[in-house]
């Protein structure tokens, strides 16, 4: 039997890396804890919102703007500043590193797919430790437009060298794996951050309690 992933890409925010380390910097500045889902929620409709409506979403001038806005303008532009930098700082989640390592020990092109720039997401996966394991990175900022459009799906299956079919996108949000079915991709979902995989959405291929299930439940795709 011929294995079917060919490549697989990863969501970075919330699937790879954990921004509830931005809920401390919040409150360094004075804001509630609490304030970081909100603020994230804002941050990438408002990003949606934008390439909806036919405009370039950029990811700092657009959760700068969130921020101000969930803060009820309370915050000044260097707090602001002092919160946002803490993006270049995320940690891995622990179950990261062996998903990624498990896939490329296995001959999988492996990526990421994300919001952020280039320059800035490189960075992440450097200071995780991730780096390492990826073979190439995709933005919106690079693909011009916000997933879960599907011409940054297509860009991210020709860019790891695979066929939107044998390509598979792994993240923790349901919408994102519903974006990559809808564009002719694989998906897989980790549970870990919504507990059930939303009825609304196409199913996913695979799902599993943490990357690594997930990874070994793609491989095991033929």
């Amino acid at each position: 039997m011929t294995a079917r992933v060919h490549a697989v890409a990863f969501d970075v925010l919330e699937t790879l890396l954990d921004v509830e380390a931005l809920a401390g910097r919040l409150e360094e500045i004075g804001q509630p804890a609490e304030l970081l889902q909100p603020w994230f929620m804002r941050f990438q409709r408002d990003s949606m919102a934008l390439t909806l409506s036919g405009d370039r979403a950029e990811f700092y001038p657009v959760a700068r703007q969130a921020l101000r806005t969930d803060a009820r303008h309370t915050a000044s532009e260097d707090e602001i500043d002092h919160v946002l930098d803490g993006f270049r700082e995320l940690p891995a989640h622990p179950d990261a590193e062996p998903a990624l390592r498990r896939l490329s020990e296995a001959g999988v092109a492996v990526g990421c797919l994300t919001v952020g720039n280039p320059q800035n997401t490189a960075g992440f996966l450097e200071n995780a430790g991730l780096a390492g394991f990826v073979d190439d990175v995709v933005t919106a900022d690079r693909a011009g437009t916000w997933k879960p459009a599907p011409a940054i799906y297509h860009l991210t299956a020709r860019e790891l060298g695979a066929a939107p079919e044998n390509t598979a996108l792994v993240a923790v949000h349901a919408w994102d794996c519903h974006g990559a079915k809808r564009a002719g991709c694989l998906a897989g979902w980790c549970e870990r951050l919504e507990g059930r995989y939303g009825d609304v959405y196409t199913p996913a291929d695979v799902h599993g309690r943490d990357l690594t299930e997930v990874a070994d439940r793609l491989l095991q795709l033929t």
